[in-house]
C-alpha cells in the first residue's frame, strides 16, 4: 500500500497490495462502481477474494438500465440504449485498477471505479466517464493534457436522512444556525463531521486542501488539490458518496442540492487548465492579460458554447433556482479577472493561470460538466475565436448574453446545438436531452407545497 508520506496517494492500492490485505483479513469487500447519468455511484459490493480472482481481470456486469433511469430509479421509456423491447440486458463494468483504493468510511472495504462497455467490449458512449475520456482523447490529439479541481459545497443538518424524509424534509435542523462564511467558530462547531470527511478522503487517495464555512446555515465546502481531469472527477463522485455515508453514520445528513432554500445555493466551481503533453505551460504567454493565444481562444470558446452546454452544468429543475442575480451564482455569459460575478473567472498567473467556471451547482455530474468545459474550449481553439471584452465590475448588470433560465430552455438549446452534436455525437446529445425531458415531465406532473400553501384556502 502507498506510504503515508505521499499525499494524494495514501490509501491507493495495487492488486498485489489488495491481495496482501485480503490474506491478512483486513479487507473482505470490494465495491465496484460506475457513475450514472445523475453523477451517482452505482454498483455492487463483492467478496474481496472473488474480485481478485475473477472480476479484476474479467469485469462484472450490471443491468443497462443504470444509465437510463430517473433519480428515483424508475425505468423510463424513450432511451435508445435500454428498454423493455430490448430486454434490459447487461452492460459490462470493467475495473480501472488505477482507481483501486481503501474506503475508510466502510471498514474492511476497498473501491474501484469501472469503465462501462457493451458485452462486445465496445464503449458505452453515453456513459459519463466515457464522455469525458473522449474529450481527453481529443486534447491528446492536439498534444495537450487537462487538469481540474472541483470546489463542492453542501449543507449539513443535525437531522438524519430518515427523519428528514419522514418529515417531508420540512423539519430539518441545519448544523449551524447562522451565516458561517469563513467562520472558524462555525466550522469547529461541525468539526467532528468535517474532520471525519477530511481524514477519510485523505485515506482514500485524496490530497485534501481543507474545509471552510459558507454563507447558508450549515453550509460548508471541502476542497482537494487539482489533478488530471478523469481522476479529479472520479474523486468528486467518490467524495459525494463517502461524505453522505459518513453523515448518515453520524446520525446527520448533508445535501448537495443546487438550491435547498431561498438563501445561497450549493455551487460546484470547476478550475481547469491545460498543459502540453510534456508538461509545458500553454495558457500563459506574452499577449494581453498575460495570456497565450491558446488561452484567448479557450476562453472565447467557453463563452460561445456556454448557453448550448448549460444542461451539463445545471441538469435538474432545481439547478436553475440558483441562478439569481446578486447570489454569487452567475447569470451573465462573461469573463473577468478574479470577478465572482462572471461565469468564467480567470485566476492565477504564469504557471498557475487557469479558468474557473462558476456556473454549475453541486448537483452536476462532474464528468459531463468537465467534458463540456473542455469541449467548449476546444471549440474556441480549433476555430481561433477572438477573446471577448473583459468585464469589470458587476457582470449581473453587464450588457452581455444571459444563461438559459430553465431546464426546458437548456434542453432545447442542447438538442438544437450543432456544436454539441459535433463535440459529443448524436447518441450522447439525444440521451441527455431525453434525461432532461424525463425530469421536466416528472416536475410538471407534481403538486408542490408552494401551490398548496397559496391555493388550499385562498383560491
Amino acid at each position: 500500500m502507498t506510504t503515508t508520506s505521499d499525499p494524494g496517494t495514501r490509501g491507493m492500492l495495487t492488486l498485489d497490495e489488495l491481495r496482501v490485505l485480503v490474506d491478512a483479513g483486513e479487507i473482505d469487500t470490494v465495491t465496484v462502481a460506475i457513475t450514472d447519468v445523475q453523477g451517482r455511484l452505482q454498483g455492487k459490493l463483492l467478496g474481496a477474494e472473488y474480485f481478485i480472482n475473477e472480476v479484476a481481470h474479467h469485469s462484472s456486469e450490471g443491468c443497462n438500465y443504470l444509465l437510463a433511469v430517473d433519480v428515483e430509479m424508475n425505468t423510463v421509456d424513450g432511451y435508445a440504449i435500454s428498454s423493455w423491447e430490448s430486454g434490459y440486458g447487461d452492460l459490462v463494468m470493467r475495473p480501472d485498477l488505477s482507481t483501486l483504493r481503501l474506503t475508510p468510511w466502510q471498514p474492511g472495504a476497498a473501491l474501484v471505479i469501472c469503465d462501462v462497455l457493451w458485452p462486445s467490449c465496445s464503449p458505452v458512449v453515453q456513459s459519463p466517464r466515457q464522455i469525458l475520456q473522449a474529450q481527453v482523447d481529443r486534447l491528446a490529439e492536439r498534444g495537450l493534457q487537462a487538469f481540474a479541481g472541483t470546489e463542492l459545497e453542501f449543507i449539513a443538518f443535525d437531522t438524519s436522512y430518515e427523519d428528514a424524509q419522514r418529515s417531508g424534509y420540512r423539519e430539518v435542523v441545519p448544523a449551524n444556525l447562522y451565516n458561517v462564511d469563513y467562520s472558524l467558530l462555525g466550522s469547529v462547531r461541525v468539526e467532528p463531521l468535517l474532520r471525519d470527511i477530511r481524514n477519510a478522503m485523505s485515506g482514500a487517495g485524496f490530497y485534501v486542501e481543507g474545509t471552510k464555512g459558507e454563507c447558508n446555515f450549515g453550509q460548508h465546502e471541502t476542497t482537494f488539490k487539482f489533478r488530471d481531469v478523469v481522476g479529479s472527477c472520479d474523486n468528486h463522485s467518490i467524495y459525494k458518496f463517502g461524505a453522505k455515508v459518513m453523515a448518515a453514520n453520524a446520525g446527520k445528513s448533508i445535501t448537495f442540492m443546487a438550491k435547498y432554500n431561498e438563501r445561497e445555493g450549493n455551487s460546484c466551481h470547476i478550475h481547469l487548465s491545460f498543459r502540453g503533453d510534456d508538461g509545458s505551460i500553454v495558457m500563459a504567454g506574452d499577449r494581453d492579460h498575460g495570456f497565450s493565444e491558446l488561452m484567448e481562444h479557450f476562453i472565447a470558446g467557453v463563452l460561445d458554447a456556454l448557453a448550448d452546454f448549460t444542461y451539463f452544468l445545471a441538469p435538474n429543475i432545481n439547478s436553475y433556482k440558483r441562478f439569481v442575480k446578486g447570489s454569487f451564482a452567475p447569470t451573465a455569459v462573461a469573463w473577468g479577472f478574479d470577478n465572482r460575478t462572471c461565469a468564467v473567472r480567470v485566476v492565477g498567473k504564469g504557471p498557475s493561470l487557469r479558468a474557473e467556471l462558476r456556473v454549475g451547482g453541486a448537483d452536476l455530474n462532474p464528468y459531463l460538466a468537465v467534458a463540456a468545459f473542455i469541449a467548449a474550449g476546444l471549440h474556441g481553439m480549433d476555430n481561433e475565436l477572438p477573446l471577448p471584452p473583459l468585464v469589470t465590475g458587476n457582470a449581473y448588470e453587464a450588457a452581455v448574453d444571459q444563461l438559459p433560465t430553465t431546464l426546458v430552455d437548456a434542453a432545447a438549446r442542447l438538442e438544437s446545438s450543432e456544436l454539441a452534436r459535433k463535440a459529443f455525437g448524436d447518441e450522447v446529445v439525444d440521451h441527455y436531452v431525453h434525461a432532461a425531458r424525463v425530469e421536466i415531465d416528472a416536475f410538471e406532473r407534481a403538486i408542490t407545497d408552494w401551490e398548496r400553501v397559496r391555493g388550499f384556502e385562498r383560491l
